[in-house]
């Protein structure tokens, strides 16, 4: 064997949270074995404050740790930060970009993704993925007038409900905002949440970030070579002033049904012979904006339905592509349609001993009925929580069955300051014209949609304090024909949760 070459039983790459759940979960089951973690950032993300709220329903915090954090609460755990330059599956060594190289029996990559960009090279455009992006995005911020975000996920819906002090000009491709998480009529009841004032926020953060003289050179230096760090959170913005240089609060405009179909600097602009508007005082396509005159703004952005506007910068909230490279460069790993890397149901690709977890991987096992995967940090630590479990197994020659978290999609967030729960195929996914819908709507407290087929439940979206999701996930679960009870599954007159004890 070659000097140098370091042995190792277990090698996860990534130190985001799939990557650091399944490191532990190994560390745990493998007490006098080395577990070694390569990650390209100089922090990793850690879950705490953990809770199982209901059978598939888990809510966490994520905080962002030094690596020591994870060598002193597993001693077996070896925490090495440096990127992967080159993977060798037939060899099953892993060369890393400071030139160390380390032997595997089982290799298990949660690299991640990194932001679908509308244009890259462009320093007016910002992604955000990790937490040194969202940082520059704060600098950036605090002495912008007028920003334009485009892209209706999750990052997005966060970014136009925090933003303070600044002019949001939101560019979606859809008929309402949200639409991957929920209906045009849930969109509607949230719309009214980015006029009014918003809550106070606790003073304390809930995530620290770790920053000594020398970790900032080394994030510049990874920040120039182009590695991206772990993905964020939840509750990323906490612990973020994103305030621009306006006395303004909320202040957002949504262009619906658009792409970015150019991106101008002020002399492309001025050549271009387009007409920049104003900011529109009001969220109506009736009332055309006035044309802007005023000022010249660092950029330009002209959207697919022929509206053009100024704005400091541009965010692109576009999702993600999985972060593949260099892993499968000259190795014969499938990669899925979505660019992610295959996975079947036991987390294992194509290649033998090497598996993969999180926004990476590409699930290619035939999903229960009611599961789907999204890229979302709960799936993420599912993920690496269970690939963690199949390496074990696999290692100590021990079957081992799908884990109930793959029964059923479920997902608990927040936005707009609603609690926001997602069940099942929240949103008919792959259903057709085959399943019914019953909401409830209750102004500024809660919005509840259930999805029935065959007067059974396969679906819910409960925003607001319901405290209905238990239930739900059980009738869901349990394919319950409730044809019998009509309309009194959503009578606010009915204690449901009694109703089915």
């Amino acid at each position: 064997m070659a000097t140098g070459i370091v042995n190792n039983k277990f090698v996860i790459v990534g130190g985001g949270i799939s990557g650091v759940t399944c490191a532990e979960q190994l560390a745990s089951q493998f007490p006098s074995d080395r577990i070694l973690l390569l990650t390209a950032s100089n922090l990793i993300k850690a879950v705490t404050n953990y809770k199982q709220v209901s059978k598939t329903l888990e809510d966490f915090d994520v905080e962002e740790q030094p690596c020591s954090f994870l060598e002193e609460k597993y001693p077996n755990i070896k925490v090495i930060q440096s990127a992967v330059k080159e993977l060798r599956t037939h060899q099953q060594r892993v060369l890393t970009e400071n030139g160390q190289w380390f032997d595997y029996e089982k290799l298990c990559v949660c690299a991640g993704g990194r932001p679908k960009l509308i244009a890259r090279d462009n320093p007016n455009v910002l992604g955000i993925r990790d937490t040194d992006s969202a940082q520059e995005f704060q600098k950036r911020l605090c002495s912008a007038q007028r920003i334009a975000v485009v892209g209706n996920g999750g990052i997005a819906l966060e970014l136009v409900y925090e933003i303070e002090g600044c002019e949001v000009i939101w560019a979606i491709k859809d008929k309402a905002i949200g639409n991957t998480f929920f209906d045009a009529g849930a969109a509607q009841f949230l719309i009214p949440a980015l006029e009014a004032l918003k809550p106070e926020r606790p003073a304390s953060c809930r995530r620290t970030k770790y920053t000594t003289e020398d970790q900032e050179k080394e994030e510049k230096s990874s920040a120039q070579a182009g590695e991206l760090g772990s993905a964020l959170g939840p509750d990323w913005h906490e612990g973020l002033k994103l305030k621009g240089t306006q006395e303004v609060s909320h202040k957002v405009h949504v262009e619906y049904q658009c792409e970015v179909k150019g991106i101008y600097t002020p002399e492309e602009f001025l050549k271009s012979q387009l007409t920049a508007l104003q900011f529109p005082e009001h969220n109506s396509d009736k009332l055309k904006p006035q044309t802007d005159t005023a000022k010249v703004w660092p950029v330009y952005v002209e959207l697919s339905n022929g509206r053009t506007f100024g704005c400091d910068f541009i965010v692109s909230a576009t999702g993600v592509i999985p972060n593949t490279e260099p892993i499968v460069q000259g190795n014969n790993i499938e990669i899925a349609e979505d660019f992610g890397i295959k996975v079947d149901d036991h987390m294992r690709t194509s290649v033998s001993g090497v598996y993969a977890a999180g926004d990476v991987c590409t699930a290619s096992w035939e999903p229960s009925a009611l599961w789907q995967q999204m890229r979302l940090w709960t799936q993420a630590r599912q993920m690496g929580w269970y690939a963690a479990r199949c390496m074990a197994a696999d290692a100590l020659g021990e079957p081992i069955e799908l884990d109930f978290c793959f029964e059923l999609f479920s997902h608990i967030t927040k936005f707009f300051n609603y609690k926001v729960v997602l069940l099942g195929k929240y949103n008919a996914q792959g259903l057709g014209r085959d399943h019914e819908l019953m909401v409830r709507c209750t102004k500024g407290m809660e919005y509840v949609k259930l999805v029935l087929r065959g007067g059974r439940m396969v679906g819910a979206v409960l925003i607001g304090d319901t405290n209905l999701e238990e239930t739900f996930e059980n009738l869901i679960l349990n394919q319950m024909d409730l044809s019998a009870y009509g309309e009194d599954l959503l009578n606010p007159s009915i204690d449901i949760e009694d109703y089915f004890d």
